[in-house]
């Protein structure tokens, strides 16, 4: 299956990424397993569902059990409505208070925190008769957005009682979840709000993917999954009995070879020459490079599959093209090598950058093409 839903595919060019539709089902019923039926799920899709495509996965994800859909501003919240998604949609970060009609208009709910987006709320419902959807943030230990823990009550008292909202939900967000001890700490303040609030009809969300699969947590009634939909996953704590669900990797990463030539002995490859040929080696090109979200810092440090066979990344990674020693092996110009698959995990990559999962999909957005299979 193609992309063709609201984006455009470049079908000139021999690079692309794929999407497994089929292991997000998967996912998705695997993160089922960890929680209890009644537990309600938010599937997080911002950065353009970390670099997969939120337009593309939203259906499937929607359809495979997750109840509404978080993003991080109210123009990627748009871009949904404008692909006919009609399910609740929160916008987790801080909204500008003259980008929140927009968000009324299109049926959006948006996140609360101090007193000028009150104003703001009153004066759009005064003009529009809508009511804002509203969700209150607390800050219990990120120090990033929110209501500190001890304005909570109060804050939550003026949301309750505001005519013209429409109250939705309190959440925060575990800054450690891989920390039992940060974690615990985040709880106790959580419940000291939750406890002291009259919370029917609300919903309650605190538990992102570490913590969904980690923790219980009796005062909430929502979970907040990321980075587990696409089959990777968060760090995770010592000391906390866990069920580890059997994620899949949906992303891959593949180029075709568009050139085959010789190295001499002792010739370089690529700018700076970081690399030389030791005896004549044969060198492929791949249109692949850090343009294309792939950091130069990997250079040297990668391999590809071809044809069945591990191959080495070799010289420096330039914007457009990337070179794979593939002495040895029989291939040809328009073979392809695969880069990233549910083989080769992109934690490969983070964990040669000293970086995260999350960086390094949402990096590989910038020009490819993207194809979705099952």
């Amino acid at each position: 299956m193609r992309n063709t839903r609201q984006t455009n595919i470049n079908i000139h060019r021999d690079a692309w990424v794929e999407i497994n539709i089929s292991n997000l089902e998967h996912n998705i019923k695997e993160i089922r397993k960890n929680i209890s039926p009644d537990m309600k799920l938010l599937g997080v899709v911002k950065a353009d569902a970390y670099g997969h495509g939120s337009i593309m996965l939203a259906p499937t994800i929607l359809a495979s059990g997750v109840d509404m859909l978080g993003v991080a501003s109210i123009d990627e919240g748009v871009d949904l409505r404008q692909a006919k998604i009609k399910c609740d949609i929160l916008v987790l970060g801080a909204v500008p208070v003259w980008a929140l009609e927009t968000a009324v208009q299109n049926d959006i709910s948006i996140s609360v925190f101090n007193q000028e987006h009150l104003i703001a709320c009153k004066e759009i419902y005064e003009r529009l008769g809508v009511k804002p959807k509203v969700h209150v943030k607390l800050d219990t230990g990120m120090n990033r957005i929110g209501v500190r823990v001890e304005d909570a009550l109060d804050f939550i008292s003026k949301v309750q009682s505001a005519s013209y909202l429409d109250f939705k939900g309190i959440f925060t967000h575990l800054a450690a979840a891989e920390e039992l001890d940060k974690t615990q700490e985040q709880f106790k303040k959580w419940d000291k709000i939750v406890d002291n609030v009259n919370t029917e009809g609300l919903l309650l969300h605190i538990l992102n993917t570490a913590g969904t699969i980690c923790y219980k947590k009796p005062n909430s009634n929502m979970c907040r999954i990321g980075i587990s939909l696409y089959g990777l996953y968060p760090d995770f704590p010592e000391g906390v009995e866990y069920r580890k669900p059997n994620l899949k990797q949906l992303i891959s990463l593949k180029g075709r070879i568009v050139n085959l030539h010789h190295a001499k002995d002792s010739e370089g490859v690529s700018y700076c020459h970081t690399y030389c040929a030791k005896g004549d080696r044969v060198i492929a090109t791949v249109p692949l490079g850090y343009a294309d979200g792939i950091p130069r810092c990997l250079s040297n440090k990668i391999t590809g599959t071809l044809n069945g066979n591990e191959v080495p990344q070799v010289g420096n990674i330039t914007m457009d093209q990337m070179m794979f020693d593939v002495t040895g092996v029989d291939c040809k110009t328009g073979d392809v090598i695969t880069l990233l698959d549910e083989n080769k995990s992109i934690d490969e990559w983070a964990k040669i950058l000293n970086t995260i999962n999350y960086e390094l999909t949402c990096r590989l957005k910038v020009r490819l093409p993207r194809i979705y299979t099952r």
